[in-house]
């Protein structure tokens, strides 16, 4: 990374990528009944997990848009459309899972571990569609 392109690149790609995290949480925590931020400052490790998860099935396709995208403006688009993925894929397990919410804001951890890893998992799955 000596070229000083490639350090420009490197900053736009990660700054780029950063931002469409914090897109994806902000997106995320609204859509969800509960408030994960009060809860995780409150202690509640089951909340924790399961964002974490969230966030880690985000960031498996984002890091696949950032490999297989040939620009800026189509490692963005392609992050875009794995962001709206990943958020119908959450409103599917809501669709299943309609009271994990309360179980989550209770502190049922078996309930974050299984949302964390179906994140995880369509997560996974996003990022190998990307490519």
């Amino acid at each position: 990374m000596t070229n000083p392109d490639n350090l420009l690149a490197f900053l736009l790609y990660f700054g780029t990528a950063v931002a469409l995290l914090a897109a994806f949480l902000a997106a995320f925590t609204l859509i969800t009944p509960i408030h994960e931020w009060r809860l995780i400052r409150a202690g509640n490790t089951a909340v924790a997990l399961a964002l974490g998860g969230a966030m880690l099935g985000f960031a498996l396709p984002l890091a696949a848009a950032v490999i297989h995208s040939a620009s800026l403006p189509d490692m963005i688009v392609t992050a875009a459309v794995a962001l709206v993925v990943q958020l119908l894929c959450f409103a599917a397990m809501r669709l299943l899972r309609r009271d994990a919410s309360v179980a989550l804001a209770r502190g049922e951890m078996a309930e974050a571990v299984f949302l964390a890893f179906c994140s995880v998992v369509l997560g996974i799955l996003n990022a190998a569609c990307v490519g």
